[in-house]
C-alpha cells in the first residue's frame, strides 16, 4: 500500500465516521420523549416505525462507549451511552431474565425471539459502558460490569442447557445448529475481556473456535456452512448447502483478530481459508458486490433475497481484507480489499443525507431507501469505519503482523 493510498483510506474511514455515519446517527435516533433510540429510519433520517430493537438499543450503546474509551472522551458520547443504557435496564427484560427481541416505543415488551442475540448485544453494551465509566464513576461502573457478567451466564446457560429454549424444528427428526451462536459467543467474550479476563472467558473462546473449525468449516471446500448436524454433519437439502458469505467473512475476522491476541499461526492460516473461500464464492461476477447467500452445489438457494447486495457483508469485507493484509502482507488481501471498497462506495452512500443505504438490487440499484429498521442501525458500518482507521494508523506507525510470531 502506498502511504499516499494510506493516508487517504485512513481519512475517508476517520472522517466518515465522525462527520458523516455518527452525526446520522446522533441527529436521529435518540428518542428524548421515551428515552433508547429509534432505528426504524428513511433516508433523511425521518421516523418510520417507532417499535425499538433490543439489539440495536445494546448495538449503539457499545458503539457510543467504544468511541468514548478508544478515540475521545467526548461527554457527548458518553451521555448517550448512558441514555442507551438506562432504557436497557429499564425495558429491555423479561421477567425470567432474558431480553425482549423488539419493545414498543415506551419499552413494553412486544416479541421475544428463541435466539440470543438480544442478550449478546445487551453484554457488549453494559461491558463497555463499564469500562468507560471505570475511572469517573466506579461503583456505577461495577455494576454494570456485574449486570453484564450476570446476563452472560444466564445466556450461556440457555445456551448449553437442552430444553430451555424452544426448538426450532421437532426434536430428534432433523437436529441442527447454527454457526452464528458460536461466531456471536466468540465475537461477545472478546469484549468482555477488555473489561477483566476468565477461565470461563478462555474457555466459551476455544470452544466457539473449536465449532467453528471444526463443524461449520469444510476445509478442502473452503466454505464455512450456516446449518449443520450437531458435530458438524453435512445436511441434506439446500439448508445444508447454504452460505452466508458476509456471516463467513465477518466470523473470518473475530478469528483474525484472536489469532492476533494469542498470535496462533494455525488459527490465522483457518481463519484465511474462510476468508478466501467466502470472497470466492461470494464476489457476483456479474454485478460486482457480494451476495447475500449463495448454494455452494451451485443450486438454487433458499433464501429469496439470495441474490441482493446487502451492507453489512461489505462492512465486514472491507475490514477482513484490510486485516488480512495487514497480517500477511500479501497483495491478494489487498486487491480484494480495494475491489470491496470501490464498490460499496460506489453503490451504498447517500450523497444527500448521509450514512448509507443498506438494501440493493443484485444490479446495485436502490431496493429500500431506509437508513435504518429493526435489524440496521448504528453498528456495522460506523464499526467497520471506526477499525479501519484504527487498523490503519497501526499499519502507518509499523506495527508488525504475523511474520513475528
Amino acid at each position: 500500500m502506498t502511504p499516499q493510498r494510506l493516508e487517504e483510506l485512513l481519512a475517508l474511514y476517520r472522517d466518515g465516521l465522525l462527520n458523516d455515519t455518527i452525526p446520522f446517527w446522533t441527529r436521529h435516533s435518540p428518542d428524548r420523549e421515551c428515552g433508547g433510540f429509534l432505528s426504524y429510519l428513511d433516508a433523511d433520517g425521518s421516523v418510520v416505525s417507532h417499535d425499538k430493537p433490543v439489539w440495536v438499543q445494546g448495538r449503539f450503546t457499545w458503539l457510543l462507549s467504544r468511541l468514548y474509551n478508544d478515540v475521545e472522551k467526548r461527554q457527548e458520547w458518553l451521555d448517550l451511552a448512558r441514555f442507551g443504557a438506562d432504557f436497557i435496564l429499564k425495558h429491555a427484560f423479561d421477567a425470567d431474565g432474558r431480553c425482549f427481541f423488539r419493545v414498543t416505543r415506551d419499552g413494553r415488551g412486544l416479541i421475544k425471539r428463541r435466539y440470543l442475540f438480544s442478550e449478546m448485544f445487551v453484554i457488549i453494551a453494559l461491558a463497555e459502558l463499564s469500562q468507560a465509566l471505570s475511572d469517573v464513576e466506579p461503583a456505577e461502573s461495577r455494576r454494570l460490569r456485574d449486570k453484564a457478567e450476570e446476563v452472560y451466564r444466564r445466556a450461556l446457560m440457555y445456551y448449553t442447557t437442552p430444553g430451555l429454549l424452544p426448538p426450532k424444528t421437532m426434536p430428534g427428526v432433523r437436529p441442527a445448529k447454527s454457526h452464528a451462536m458460536p461466531m456471536i459467543l466468540l465475537a461477545t467474550t472478546q469484549v468482555l475481556r477488555r473489561t477483566g479476563d476468565s477461565p470461563l472467558y478462555q474457555h466459551v473462546i476455544d470452544r466457539a473456535i473449536f465449532e467453528v473449525t471444526h463443524h461449520f468449516l469444510r476445509r478442502d471446500e473452503r466454505v464455512l456452512l450456516e446449518t449443520v448436524g450437531p458435530n458438524g454433519e453435512r445436511l441434506d437439502g439446500p439448508e445444508g448447502r447454504l452460505c452466508n458469505p458476509g456471516h463467513a467473512i465477518e466470523t473470518a475476522w473475530f478469528l483474525m483478530e484472536e489469532a492476533r491476541h494469542r498470535r496462533d499461526k494455525t488459527l490465522l492460516q483457518d481463519a484465511l481459508t474462510i476468508l478466501d473461500g467466502s470472497l470466492d464464492i461470494g464476489w457476483d461476477k456479474a454485478f460486482g458486490g457480494i451476495l447475500y447467500f449463495v448454494d455452494i452445489e451451485g443450486k438454487p438457494p433458499e433464501p429469496y433475497e439470495h441474490d441482493m447486495k446487502l451492507w453489512w457483508p461489505h462492512n465486514e469485507a472491507i475490514y477482513a481484507t484490510l486485516l488480512a493484509y495487514h497480517l500477511t502482507r500479501k497483495p491478494q488481501y489487498l486487491e480484494w480489499h480495494k475491489r470491496v471498497h470501490d464498490w460499496s462506495y460506489a453503490h451504498f452512500p447517500d450523497r444527500q443525507h448521509g450514512e448509507w443505504f443498506g438494501y440493493l438490487h443484485r444490479d446495485g440499484t436502490l431496493s429500500s431507501t431506509v437508513k435504518g429498521n429493526y435489524w440496521k442501525g448504528p453498528f456495522h458500518l460506523p464499526r467497520m469505519q471506526l477499525y479501519c482507521w484504527k487498523l490503519l494508523e497501526q499499519i502507518k506507525a509499523g506495527a508488525p503482523g504475523a511474520e513475528g510470531w
